[in-house]
């Protein structure tokens, strides 16, 4: 078996369609050089497009457990949502080595295969476990909406803490990063595309209260103990953009504060 110089896989960006690269791979006892979305880059090289049939990667899938391991098939799902470059390559070289080797492919952290895909889906679990705590909701015509620019694509992950948390609510969060939504209704969850989505304007109401929250943030700040490294450590800046409350709230916001009770949360500003 050896890797072809000149051979490129094109596949239609889907788990399923990754899946048939791999059976592509042992079917035709080659290696490709490299595995990409054939809608994304130009196809400058000699390649070959890969159609997803749904038999085949149901072959591959129920492989894994068996021959890996149940922890390999997740671990194989979850280094798909990273934003590992060349991250096909990588889950196909590292299905070859766990076919080899079975389930003891999970241990093999000395690999650079499996070392590199392990780190990426460290990297993925932590920027998921981040969102959790980072993202904000704005009322949006009776929905809650929340933006953020993930560099994985973690709405998966995202679904079930979200939906338990608000399980009476309707919700969208939007992925800039991916053009995807988590659009929730109570007890139905879909991930979409919502890369043409618009959104919506904001009401005076919802613009006063993320006025009061920043008002707030702004006045239990301790000013000696102000050390914007360690926040950074604990808070990665690249959120910032879509937390409501960093930034100052506009001069003309004074008079809409007090009659949402600006007074109590900062008297000596009003004196």
């Amino acid at each position: 078996m050896s890797t072809q110089a000149d051979l490129t896989y094109y596949y239609d960006g889907s788990f399923d369609g990754l899946m048939c690269c791999v059976f592509e791979s042992y079917d035709k006892k080659e290696i490709p050089i490299d595995i990409l979305v054939d809608s994304a880059v130009p196809q400058l090289f000699a390649g070959r497009p890969i159609p997803t049939d749904l038999r085949k990667s149901g072959r591959v899938l129920a492989s894994i457990p068996q021959k890996l391991g149940p922890a390999a098939l997740y671990f194989v799902r979850h280094a798909f949502l990273t934003c590992l470059p060349q991250k096909e390559l990588y889950i196909l070289l590292f299905l070859r080595l766990g076919y080899r080797h079975g389930p003891s492919v999970m241990n093999m952290l000395t690999d650079d295969i499996v070392n590199t895909l392990f780190k990426a889906v460290n990297h993925l679990t932590r920027e998921s476990h981040l969102l959790k705590g980072f993202l904000r909701f704005s009322i949006c015509n009776g929905i809650l909406v929340a933006e953020a620019a993930p560099k994985n694509f973690v709405l998966p992950l995202l679904t079930q803490h979200f939906c338990e948390r608000y399980p009476e609510e309707r919700f969208l969060i939007v992925d800039k990063t991916h053009g995807m939504g988590l659009m929730y209704q109570p007890y139905q969850a879909r991930v979409i595309p919502v890369a043409d989505l618009e959104p919506p304007t904001l009401d005076d109401d919802e613009q006063t209260f993320r006025e009061l929250w920043r008002l707030f943030y702004n006045t239990i700040a301790i000013k000696e103990r102000y050390n914007p490294t360690c926040r950074m450590s604990h808070m990665p800046k690249r959120y910032w953009q879509y937390m409501t409350e960093f930034g100052s709230p506009p001069d003309d916001a004074r008079p809409k504060l007090a009659a949402f009770g600006g007074k109590l949360l900062n008297p000596a500003a009003e004196n």
